[in-house]
């Protein structure tokens, strides 16, 4: 096999996007595409160069029956993400997810162990971790030129509009809330009901520092303000969530997450780490610069750093691909597991590590801010490859 013949599974605005890229991406082919709302298949066909050789479907079951596709693009918005991506793997289908990868635990531990059962190939396309800037930060850490990391913050906080809390169904057109008194047909999609703290940290935020850590979370509790929004109280999702977290090589992480307020773009994406040798932060606008002090230096103050989301040693073909040329570098990936069998850095084991922390987060924040063990989706003594285990993390089955 030289090229994967690919589905793509959710049509948004955010597939679209995946459409244009895995047709300058060699290796791949779009053979089909997937979504219940039927006017946004021709809308995705029309991006399509071979469009006449691409099958549509409005039923997902349908779609995962399709013989001639050998993996799915999993570009969907909706709490049964994760169950999807383990329906795709049980069906024979090698998996590229958009992020966030689940919403429960149990789906987690669906994915690990249909993974380890089939031996299929499932990548989480989180692009940030592939920015420049991350290497560099991994490196320093892992030299020891920051010492010890006693403590790391990450944060999304980022606000996009009121457009994606409201759509027709029937069209797939989404309205704003200053819109909605002209479309009484537009109705609440599911973003109202998930959780800010899993769609925003446990998508990009925690897998950008756990790599740079190279850590995993241990334990975690969870804060929120109240639903609705108190700056928009038609969206029915919380404005501000937040958790603690402890890792496995004992640093303490603090992660922040909200999509409701609005806020200057250059800042919605922040992180800082401090060890007991120097410390280093990303900057906190488009006008600032990312920062570092070591204290071995003979440094009085913060030194500035170039550091930025593209790479030095990007390939022409990542240049112009999306979040900083990052996005290119997910899809590489996903094409070299499948067709060399290439091992992927962000296996099944470590995107689970960067989703279940934001998850038992948001179980915490329902019990009250109770302090939730985070489990290591690694096989051992106590579940075998490819068992479900007896206690899954929590209330992560619900």
């Amino acid at each position: 096999m030289d090229e994967i013949r690919i589905g793509i599974a959710g049509l948004g605005r955010r597939a679209l996007g995946w459409i244009r890229l895995l047709q300058k991406v060699p290796g791949y082919r779009i053979v089909a595409v997937y979504d219940w709302i039927e006017p946004l298949q021709a809308r995705a066909l029309a991006e399509v160069g071979y469009r006449g050789d691409v099958k549509t479907f409005s039923r997902y079951e349908d779609f995962l029956a399709y013989s001639g596709m050998d993996a799915v693009a999993l570009v969907v918005r909706q709490k049964e993400q994760g169950q999807m991506a383990a329906q795709a793997l049980e069906a024979g289908r090698h998996v590229n997810s958009e992020v966030p990868a689940a919403y429960t635990m149990a789906d987690c531990w669906r994915i690990v162990t249909a993974v380890e059962r089939t031996g299929l190939v499932y990548s989480l396309a989180e692009q940030t971790r592939y920015w420049g800037f991350v290497d560099g930060w991994k490196k320093l850490v892992a030299d020891g030129r920051l010492g010890r990391i006693t403590y790391a913050e990450g944060q999304y906080v980022g606000y996009y509009g009121t457009r994606q809390y409201f759509q027709d169904f029937k069209t797939g057109a989404q309205y704003s809330i200053e819109e909605l008194p002209d479309h009484p047909e537009a109705r609440p999609t599911v973003l109202h009901a998930l959780p800010p703290i899993i769609g925003g940290i446990g998508s990009h935020d925690m897998s950008l520092l756990l790599r740079a850590l190279d850590d995993r979370v241990t334990e975690v509790t969870g804060m929120s303000t109240r639903q609705p929004s108190y700056a928009w109280p038609q969206v029915g999702s919380a404005d501000i969530q937040v958790a603690l977290m402890k890792t496995e090589k004992d640093t303490v992480i603090r992660m922040l997450a909200g999509f409701n307020q609005p806020r200057p773009h250059g800042d919605h994406h922040w992180w800082q780490m401090i060890g007991t040798k120097g410390s280093l932060e990303w900057r906190r606008s488009l006008r600032d610069r990312p920062k570092v002090w070591f204290a071995d230096g003979q440094m009085w103050d913060w030194a500035e750093a170039d550091w930025r989301y593209e790479r030095t040693d990007a390939p022409t073909e990542a240049r112009g691909s999306g979040h900083g040329d990052a996005d290119y570098y997910v899809h590489a990936a996903f094409r070299d597991a499948v067709l060399k069998g290439r091992p992927l850095e962000l296996d099944v084991y470590r995107a689970m590590e960067t989703i279940a922390p934001a998850i038992r987060a948001y179980d915490s924040i329902v019990e009250g801010g109770r302090c939730v063990r985070v489990p290591d989706f690694r096989p051992g003594p106590d579940r075998p490859v490819g068992q479900m285990p007896e206690d899954m993390g929590g209330v992560g089955a619900r």
